[in-house]
């Protein structure tokens, strides 16, 4: 009895933290649509989440700073149209890099900077990969297989990269994706379980295993 009352009392801890920190949260976010330093404040508290979220999505160190860039300026024109929507305002962001790293790609007719023959040179050195590649291996050959889950990433249509992103990169639950890119739960999950079956048909099922812990 005296557990159960602890795990509450930690519970309600827990979410009068996050209630103090939304509510922190969103009187910068008011106080940003009309003071520069305010929105100063929100942009060094989320650049780093912004900007490796692009670079997930482009494997390019100077395309993710430039698209970055763009998210916030785009972010501080539209900030007066922001609802507050109890979900951090990293969501909102993450919305507006999407719409960038989208529209980057469409305008240049790639989502890559790999060929065709390059991607099937690449996918399959991947599946050659699997003979000698191992979870009992070192952190390097660990360093390894991730390097080539995100580039093997990059080959998903942009529907799969972005809920993949979010869900295994950035961490994020259904319920703040949905928000973010505008999506219901249902249609999140139904991308997510398609974007793995992707990979695993790309990369190879035993890849895939090492790559993921599954």
């Amino acid at each position: 009895m005296t557990n159960n009352l602890n795990t509450i009392a930690i519970d309600k801890n827990i979410g009068n933290s996050l209630d103090n920190i939304f509510e922190s949260e969103k009187e910068l976010v008011e106080k940003a649509k009309s003071d520069p330093l305010s929105f100063g404040k929100l942009y060094d508290m989320n650049y780093d989440s912004v900007y490796r979220y692009t670079l997930y999505r482009t494997a390019d160190i100077e395309l993710a700073k430039e698209l970055t860039s763009r998210t916030f300026y785009n972010a501080l024109n539209k900030l007066w149209s922001f609802k507050w929507k109890n979900i951090p305002f990293s969501a909102w962001l993450i919305r507006i890099a999407s719409n960038e790293i989208n529209g980057h790609y469409r305008k240049i007719k790639s989502r890559i900077n790999l060929s065709i023959e390059d991607n099937h040179e690449y996918l399959s050195n991947i599946k050659e990969d699997e003979n000698y590649l191992s979870k009992s291996e070192n952190n390097e050959s660990s360093d390894l297989i991730k390097s080539k889950l995100n580039k093997a990433l990059l080959i998903l249509k942009p529907k799969y990269q972005e809920v993949l992103v979010l869900r295994y990169y950035e961490e994020k639950p259904i319920k703040e994706i949905s928000i973010i890119l505008n999506k219901s739960e249902g249609t999140i999950k139904s991308l997510i379980h398609r974007g793995l079956n992707f990979l695993k048909e790309e990369i190879g099922a035993k890849f895939y295993s090492e790559a993921t812990n599954e």
